[in-house]
């Protein structure tokens, strides 16, 4: 069993850290800034794939892959794109390695493999699919386009994290066609509720939908939309993005389409993405100082029975008494775990499943044997009960389900505790280092202020809120005049 984690109270960071490898989530690897996500990782990020995957086929999308590879012209072609992703590139620029004749088994690069042109390792793939696009696209006929890809992606980072900033990790990306700009924004706010319906639904994780400000936008769109969630250090984590891309793409890569009044124009383009930082997320909004709080719908193991025995013969008669209770948990759709391991101690497996934050754990010993019962805790709370074999899988669904109501309410409750109204910019730099969490405050609009804020305290403006309405103030800095308040956080 793994050594106790460092409380959050005392090293937030260096908790998230030691519950990432300890709960067998993910590794370093021995590229730098790259990791190894571990089966008990992957099984919570395919849950959140599957689920996804389902919510993106419920609205008409469908699946395929374009190639990792970017040749360097492409991305060039829409200008604010190449230097929104300039500095975040891994470049091929040879294909081939020869063996250094004095020097057995070194490997070179061969000066006569340089390629003529560069390729770049996807860091995104709006330039290769709207090449492609380009030849799928002729008339209205051929549209919408409604593409999505579950990939891998690369921009280059110097400071890594597990999860939450690496050199390479998964994610999906859509990438849509459409013949007008209502058309295309539509589809730009539909995805934002898609994913703001997964992270509030599916990870219990409460979120503010918003645009970016202009600063803050993806490199060659008009307006950027996301979803905003506070972490339990009160720091903000953008959880996903959904971008219209306007007319950009189509005319750097001239895609045009006849409309049905025969006149020639450009495309209209989204693109929207979430990757594997939800996990980063997820642990960050849940977990707690003895490890994982995974929610139900999210967690890979729903229910663990954990037999506490003396000698093979208890052990047979307890794994004979509990089986009805697994194949009635089974049919509800209950992922269960009989752990009958008898290399390891009851007590070490209560530990290392509440470590893996298995929402229900169950016991069943000699006692329990005599009476009819089993005892049943719950990971979110800690709190155990005995009760009767004897519909215990309704119990345990209706368990499931509350765990899962929990979670979220436990996380709204203090993400609402953590939204302050300020005025002054003093107030604002003085709750921001005591309590953090998110601040509406009101800003004159100008990039400078903006950058000024940045630079100063390290807060950035998470997004302009949509369920906020306009109200007339002063900027916190200037006091210049201001139409709304918008959303400022530290974050991730």
């Amino acid at each position: 069993m793994a050594e106790k984690l460092t409380p959050r109270a005392t090293d937030y960071s260096k908790w998230y850290n030691e519950l990432v490898i300890n709960a067998d989530l993910a590794e370093h690897s021995a590229v730098r800034g790259c990791m190894v996500i571990k089966p008990y990782g992957f099984a919570i990020w395919e849950k959140m794939r599957d689920a996804l995957d389902k919510m993106f086929k419920d609205t008409g999308h469908q699946n395929a892959y374009f190639p990792l590879f970017v040749p360097r012209s492409f991305l060039e072609k829409e200008e604010g794109h190449a230097e929104g992703f300039a500095k975040e590139c891994a470049v091929v620029t040879h294909y081939r390695l020869k063996v250094n004749p004095d020097e057995k088994g070194k490997l070179m690069v061969d000066s006569e493999s340089k390629l003529e042109e560069e390729l770049i390792v996807r860091p995104t793939s709006e330039a290769i699919i709207w090449n492609t696009y380009k030849g799928w696209i002729q008339s209205y006929r051929d549209l919408p386009i409604l593409i999505n890809q579950w990939a891998n992606v690369v921009r280059w980072e110097m400071r890594t994290r597990l999860f939450l900033r690496t050199a390479e990790f998964l994610w999906q990306e859509g990438h849509t066609a459409h013949a007008s700009s209502q058309e295309a924004i539509a589809e730009t706010k539909q995805m934002l509720e898609v994913y703001a319906d997964f992270a509030e639904r599916f990870m219990a994780m409460p979120v503010i939908k918003g645009s970016k400000s202009e600063s803050e936008r993806f490199a060659g769109a008009l307006d950027t939309m996301c979803i905003e969630a506070l972490m339990q250090d009160g720091k903000a984590l953008q959880a996903g993005t959904s971008h219209f891309l306007g007319q950009n793409f189509a005319k750097a890569f001239d895609v045009k389409f006849t409309s049905k009044e025969g006149v020639l124009d450009y495309v209209w383009a989204t693109s929207w993405g979430v990757s594997t930082r939800l996990m980063g997320a997820l642990i960050m909004t849940h977990s707690d100082d003895q490890g994982l709080r995974l929610p139900p719908m999210l967690a890979p193991i729903h229910v663990v029975i954990v037999p506490i025995y003396k000698g093979e013969e208890q052990l047979a008669t307890i794994s004979e008494k509990i089986k009805p209770l697994m194949t009635e948990l089974k049919a509800k759709g209950i992922t269960v775990k009989y752990d009958d391991d008898d290399t390891k101690r009851s007590g070490w497996k209560f530990a290392e499943y509440e470590l893996k934050g298995v929402p229900v754990r169950v016991a069943i010993g000699p006692k329990d044997l005599e009476n009819g019962t089993i005892e049943i805790a719950r990971r979110d709370n800690g709190t155990k009960q005995t009760i009767p074999m004897e519909g215990a899988s309704q119990h345990i669904q209706q368990l499931l389900d509350e765990i899962q109501k929990n979670l979220f309410d436990q996380a709204l409750a203090h993400r609402d505790s953590h939204i302050t109204k300020v005025d002054s910019y003093e107030e604002f730099k003085k709750l921001l280092d005591e309590k953090g969490g998110f601040f509406l405050a009101h800003w004159d609009g100008s990039k400078e202020t903006e950058e000024k804020v940045k630079t100063e305290t390290k807060a950035t403006i998470r997004c302009l809120p949509f369920d906020m309405g306009m109200e007339e103030g002063k900027c916190m800095v200037t006091g210049k005049p201001s139409a709304r308040r918008v959303l400022w956080a530290r974050a991730y």
